[in-house]
């Protein structure tokens, strides 16, 4: 029994499904709450450490879609440790400037790092690039923490930026991921925000990061769209019913990460629900019979891409209702879902899709 099937079910099969998915559901919506809960306990410190000309303040501010008080400092300010709170759980710790990272400053600043989740490496674009001191520094904070994100910044006011991040790279043994971006303009944020989140995901503190944040939307994006291609890896496993479980489980995940992360909790009783409408309702037979007649005989494949095209609506919709205010409920996802089929058939964004609503 297959995900989406042949277009449509017996009732003894749609029961039989309710049953599993409700099962699976209560299993795995305990399992995300724990995890969850757990990570709103938990701190996060992320280290900046550049030039003061090197657009930390803006970057963060632009990471994380407000102001923060305080972070960067003017030029021949930073004498010694900041850690700056951002709401409760956050805090970003601005050290000395890299000059300093060797003088009386050196052994404060290494315990600082040896804690922290992420340590952002800033380099000016518009500058000397990777200079000799600069390098040295590198050097000393990779020892002590490796978990470090390149930040290239100013590529606004840069020539031959791809050259710039290849030869970072070539220079920092491939290790790190150097990623490009114009704090002025906001270009590549959201790549420099998703890695953050990739590295927090390490230590179990990317809901918690996520969650405290005001820019949000390209993050929901970002979990819709990994729920969708793992989703659709898992529907194209071809044994009769061995999807309805890990996907169930993937759904409920993805449910509670974005109740999460919009601050609006979601039940049980609700999350289960909406699955079941998603997995066993017009949901996914329809998309289903719309891929079957684009690809007659398919088979797995069509049943992956129903797996997939659920999930990635199902994300959608729920994005959407949060953004707007709409409470999440098992009515108001059909409804929506509905709106992306007919979007999605139109060749129009589906909803949620490139909103920011921040």
């Amino acid at each position: 029994m297959k995900m989406g099937g042949t277009g449509s079910y017996t009732e003894h099969q749609k029961n039989e499904m309710k049953r599993q998915i409700r099962e699976a559901a209560d299993t795995a919506f305990d399992q995300e709450m724990a995890a969850i809960n757990a990570q709103l306990k938990q701190q996060i410190l992320i280290a900046m450490i550049g030039d003061v000309n090197a657009g930390k303040s803006s970057t963060i501010n632009r990471i994380v879609g407000e102001e923060v008080a305080g972070v960067g400092a003017e030029p021949g300010e930073t004498t010694a440790i900041h850690p700056h709170p951002y709401k409760d759980k956050i805090f970003f710790i601005d050290t000395p400037g890299l000059n300093d990272v060797n003088t009386e400053n050196s052994a404060t600043t290494l315990d600082y790092f040896r804690k922290t989740d992420v340590v952002l490496f800033f380099l000016n674009a518009a500058g000397t690039v990777f200079s000799e001191s600069e390098q040295r520094s590198f050097r000393i904070v990779e020892k002590a923490n490796p978990n470090i994100l390149i930040v290239l910044n100013k590529i606004d006011a840069a020539d031959e930026v791809d050259r710039l991040v290849a030869r970072v790279r070539h220079e920092t043994g491939h290790k790190y991921d150097v990623i490009p971006i114009s704090s002025r303009t906001g270009e590549n944020i959201d790549n420099l925000r998703d890695a953050i989140l990739d590295l927090l995901k390490k230590n179990n503190k990317d809901i918690l990061f996520a969650h405290t944040i005001k820019a949000k939307s390209s993050t929901a994006n970002k979990w819709i769209i990994g729920a969708a291609t793992s989703a659709g890896a898992i529907g194209a496993v071809p044994l009769p019913g061995a999807d309805i479980v890990p996907i169930t489980a993937l759904q409920i995940g993805l449910l509670t990460r974005l109740a999460a992360l919009y601050e609006r909790p979601i039940s049980r009783e609700a999350a289960k629900e909406i699955v079941i409408t998603a997995i066993v309702g017009n949901l996914g037979r329809t998309l289903f019979g719309q891929i079957v007649k684009m690809f007659p005989g398919a088979g797995t494949v069509a049943a992956a891409g129903v797996a997939s095209s659920v999930t990635l609506a199902l994300g959608y919709s729920v994005k959407y209702a949060y953004e707007r205010g709409i409470d999440v409920t098992p009515d108001t996802v059909s409804k929506l879902y509905r709106n992306f089929r007919d979007r999605k058939n139109k060749g129009k964004k589906l909803p949620g899709e490139g909103d920011t609503a921040e």
